[in-house]
């Protein structure tokens, strides 16, 4: 490993970032970072294997809080409940956003064998685009939806495809919205209205800032497991709260 500015300036600094990733009950026992690179600018570069997006996002959040770090390249990715090839979540994540009710005035397109295809047209009342490239795992999401819910939901949708190792959400919101916890908010409560494992009437979602707190019931433990995912996958969210009931 190189040394740089940044070690020099902060002495100690890659081990309070290794300390900060092994005190995260997250992340397990077995994580490791496969590259840990100091930039001149006082970024960071992070690679490696996690076992869950809420794994994912508070080990990003441990390392930006350590003075010094003035950035972060996330090469964190989730470990694939399902092994997939590329091309099989490609057709999953497309199928997902074509059979979505709520994106059927959206032009789909997939990257297939480096070129462009256009899987979904919409001649009449086109309100926007998704263009979907998929790439070891990793779902890169780009065009214009009308507004961040949509951008979000999309997001959602990629994110539960089992083999997908990552999702970057480079969907732009026309016309453009001011972010704010009500927006974040209602995308939760699509998520969960969505998800066929969740029983969305008996789950309250409640914002402060990025952090979600999910109160009520649920009827198994992979319910509330599942609802919290939901919350977990929503572009924004860096914390959030299981504070739902097993009934049973």
């Amino acid at each position: 490993m190189t040394k740089t500015s940044l070690e020099k300036n902060h002495p100690g600094i890659e081990a309070k970032v290794r300390a900060a990733l092994n005190s995260e009950p997250r992340l397990g026992p077995s994580f490791h970072l496969k590259q840990l690179i100091f930039g001149n600018d006082g970024s960071l570069v992070l690679e490696g294997d996690v076992p869950s997006v809420a794994g994912k996002k508070l080990a990003l959040e441990r390392v930006a809080a350590i003075p010094g770090v003035t950035g972060i390249v996330d090469r964190l990715h989730v470990i694939a409940a399902t092994p997939m090839g590329d091309g099989e979540i490609r057709v999953h994540v497309r199928d997902a956003l074509i059979g979505e009710l709520a994106f059927e005035t959206l032009e789909i397109r997939e990257l297939d064998a480096g070129n462009w295809r256009l899987v979904r047209g919409v001649p009449q009342g086109k309100q926007g685009n998704i263009d979907v490239e998929v790439q070891e795992g990793i779902v890169t999401l780009n065009g214009n939806v009308p507004g961040l819910t949509s951008k979000r939901l999309a997001g959602v949708l990629a994110w539960w495809v089992p083999g997908v190792r990552d999702v970057v959400n480079g969907i732009e919101a026309d016309p453009l919205e001011e972010d704010s916890p009500d927006l974040i908010e209602e995308a939760v409560k699509v998520a969960l209205e969505k998800d066929p494992l969740v029983n969305a009437s008996q789950i309250r979602v409640g914002v402060r800032k990025t952090t979600v707190r999910l109160t009520g019931t649920a009827v198994t433990s992979a319910e509330r497991e599942a609802a919290e995912t939901d919350a977990w996958c929503i572009f924004g969210v860096d914390k959030v709260l299981n504070e739902i009931e097993i009934t049973l």
